[in-house]
């Protein structure tokens, strides 16, 4: 997508650019209704105007962002997956694979969760 193509290019290390094109890539492919855009320098993508879920490139990992609700929903598959977590991201390190059916079902439930969304971010209460 030509939306991340500056992002990319500032990837330095060609091994997490390619990483982070493709799971970009697969997110684009994968859920086609999402529009992604660059927010706060990184990657995102949303779903009518709601966000569902960002990533950046961190030194050591690559950062998932998918708003707490769904990190605190599927913690113990995340762990399970190998990664670590905070409330606000999960870390995929580099040389880990991309859990990708994790990585659906997280989108999945996002959109589903905020299909009635008018705001931006969740409420709170969500």
């Amino acid at each position: 997508m030509e939306v991340f193509a500056e992002y990319l290019t500032g990837i330095e290390h060609a091994h997490r650019r390619t990483r982070m094109r493709d799971v970009l890539y697969w997110v684009t492919d994968t859920f086609p209704a999402l529009i992604g855009s660059i927010a706060w320098n990184q990657p995102v993508f949303t779903d009518h105007g709601t966000f569902i879920i960002g990533f950046s490139a961190a030194k050591h990992h690559m950062a998932v962002a998918p708003e707490r609700a769904a990190i605190i929903h599927f913690s113990d598959e995340i762990a399970a997956s190998g990664y670590e977590h905070s409330k606000e991201l999960i870390r995929i390190k580099w040389e880990s694979p991309v859990d990708f059916s994790l990585l659906s079902r997280i989108i999945e439930f996002n959109c589903i969760e905020k299909k009635d969304c008018a705001t931006y971010w969740r409420k709170p209460n969500m």
